[in-house]
């Protein structure tokens, strides 16, 4: 598929998502705190901004504001502008290291962090996997062994040289590559609340798989939200206030070879991408961490994954696969209001073996 083809359909589908949004969300309050809203393409995907503000010329300039301000975050971290800072970084791998914006640097020094923290699976360097990858798929043959072998040698956040203080990155070895794709819109929704004024209410998504929540809108306890099941159902409605959710899919995109597929996300230990069906939530105190970790957590799964999420302050976690098994932090159905949806309706089926939404436990 085309580059232009995919970004006509992540288009459509952050449209049927935003449609899906509209649908959870409370009705806008009558008099003047109505809902300001707007939706562009940023990042491969839609962004929608919703604002609990009247709309006015003050609101639509403030929604460019936020808008211009993904832009220019996309312009530093986009693997596909040559010009940016991470394609500059790659560009000079094995050399010597590059001035970045310090926004940059500090991103992927906190990729490096997190990568200890998911237990090496998240790797921002993971480019060579993805690449080796994607040439499989126009092959139609998976990796060999020794491809796997060498591509394996040019990734691992060991051999990326941050230096926030002074904002330079580097890469130790040619062939290296950084890939943010999957942590970038974290941050861009992180960016954009920062910018908005202090005490005001705002919905950020985007294509409703990464989400900010500030605040609430009038007169609701929260955003209401609709959660996916691995089935394309849905599983029930979360309420967010002040809290960050990151939806991951290891089926989301995929790639059919010799009638397997295979998904998007890649293991950097194995340099194997997830066969498994699987749908992932992450709650975290911010839309950064709660990217890497909703990727942790499809790769680690029901068992490790989700025991990481409970040793982590602020952070709940869910889990299901195609089969209608689901599993969660103790936590997480008190954290988000979880109504679930009646099967008919599109509701997840019983959970499984393992700790279950059914199990009480304390919220963190």
């Amino acid at each position: 598929m085309s580059r232009r083809r995919r970004a006509a359909a992540a288009l459509a589908a952050g449209l049927a998502a935003a449609l899906h949004l509209a649908c959870a969300a409370p009705p806008p309050a009558r008099g003047p705190a109505l809902l300001a809203s707007d939706g562009r393409y940023a990042m491969g995907t839609v962004l929608e901004i919703t604002l609990a503000a009247p709309r006015d010329a003050e609101s639509a300039a403030r929604l460019d504001a936020l808008f211009a301000a993904v832009e220019a975050l996309e312009a530093k971290v986009s693997n596909w502008r040559p010009e940016s800072d991470v394609s500059r970084v790659n560009a000079a791998a094995g050399g010597a290291p590059v001035a970045v914006d310090p926004a940059v640097a500090d991103l992927l020094a906190r990729c490096v962090d997190a990568t200890r923290t998911t237990r090496g699976t998240f790797d921002v360097t993971v480019g060579p996997l993805v690449q080796l990858w994607r040439e499989a798929g126009r092959r139609g043959a998976p990796p060999s062994e020794s491809e796997l072998a060498d591509a394996r040698t040019r990734v691992g956040s060991g051999l990326l040289r941050v230096d926030p203080e002074h904002a330079r990155v580097g890469l130790a070895r040619p062939g290296m590559s950084i890939d943010v794709g999957g942590v970038a819109k974290g941050l861009a929704l992180d960016v954009a609340a920062e910018r908005l004024p202090p005490g005001a209410p705002a919905l950020l998504s985007f294509g409703q798989s990464s989400l900010r929540a500030v605040g609430a809108p009038p007169g609701a306890a929260g955003w209401r939200i609709l959660l996916r099941r691995p089935d394309e159902g849905f599983a029930g409605i979360l309420t967010l206030r002040d809290q960050a959710l990151s939806v991951s899919g290891s089926l989301g995109q995929w790639t059919e070879i010799g009638g397997r597929r295979y998904g998007h996300v890649i293991d950097p230990r194995s340099g194997l991408p997830l066969e498994r069906r699987l749908e992932a939530a992450v709650l975290a105190p911010d839309a950064t961490q709660a990217e890497f970790l909703s990727k942790a957590l499809l790769l680690l799964g029901e068992g490790e994954g989700i025991a990481l999420l409970e040793s982590l302050p602020g952070v709940e976690g869910w889990l299901a696969d195609d089969t209608g098994r689901e599993w969660t932090t103790r936590g997480f159905e008190r954290a988000v209001a979880f109504e679930r949806l009646p099967a008919a309706a599109g509701g997840a089926a019983p959970a499984g073996p393992g700790r279950n939404a059914a199990e009480p436990g304390p919220a963190r």
